[in-house]
């Protein structure tokens, strides 16, 4: 399956969704390539979009490769086998990690000044993102979801690897995807306009987006949940 681009992509993907439509459900896009996606599916859903910070932990040697991620609240997930098989040591991974805890406070700072954080609690919390491909960033939205109140957690996406139902067990309550290719490589191969995404379209869709469903933002988290939920570290 090829998609044009992600809004095409979108459309196909809230066609699937449908069942989930309902007052508790929220849309949170992955920034920034899953905010496309997840705004043609709030739209056609009409429910309120929001984004949810998370960031991949590159190996030190090859980026693109994930050996886990991170995330608000201080979530922290971390893929044994592929540490172990990098031999990246502690060192590397708090090094990484504390760069790109860093891109999250700047994206934090740009986006809510203007755009409060929808509040999860007791609610449907669906999560989308252009593709999924070593789930390890989607891992950690799943868990800050959880830890920010949501009752559901549902995973959507277009494209994603033949066994990533079995990755997500115990992980999501649902998972949505429209294809999963045998020889998957990279998201991008199957999007005939993989064009990176700036933040200015991400602030962009989240303005219209509010401008159309209204949000409830969300208050003071409770310190008990917090306790449960922030600085969590979890290793696949």
């Amino acid at each position: 399956m090829m998609f044009q681009d992600r809004t095409d992509a979108g459309v196909r993907l809230a066609r699937e969704l449908e069942r989930f439509r309902g007052p508790e459900l929220v849309v949170l896009g992955l920034p920034r390539g899953g905010v496309p996606i997840a705004f043609q599916v709030a739209a056609a859903l009409s429910a309120p979009l929001d984004v949810i910070l998370v960031r991949k932990l590159g190996l030190p040697f090859q980026r693109e490769l994930a050996m886990g991620a991170v995330g608000e609240d201080g979530v922290r997930v971390l893929n044994d086998e592929t540490c172990r098989l990098s031999k990246v040591t502690d060192e590397e991974i708090d090094r990484i990690e504390s760069a790109e805890r860093a891109e999250i406070e700047r994206r934090s700072a740009l986006l809510r000044a203007r755009f409060p954080r929808v509040d999860l609690g007791g609610r449907t919390a669906l999560i989308v993102d252009d593709g999924i491909a070593t789930g390890s960033t989607a891992r950690a939205a799943c868990q800050v979801a959880r830890a920010h109140g949501a009752a559901r957690v549902v995973l959507a996406a277009p494209v994603a690897p033949q066994d990533t139902p079995r990755r997500f067990s115990g992980i999501v309550d649902d998972l949505v995807t429209l294809a999963r290719p045998a020889g998957f490589r990279a998201v991008g191969q199957y999007y005939a306009d993989f064009t990176q995404v700036s933040d200015d379209t991400v602030l962009d869709l989240l303005e219209r987006a509010r401008r159309s469903v209204p949000i409830v933002a969300a208050t003071t988290p409770d310190p008990r949940r917090g306790a449960r939920g922030a600085n969590a570290a979890t290793r696949e």
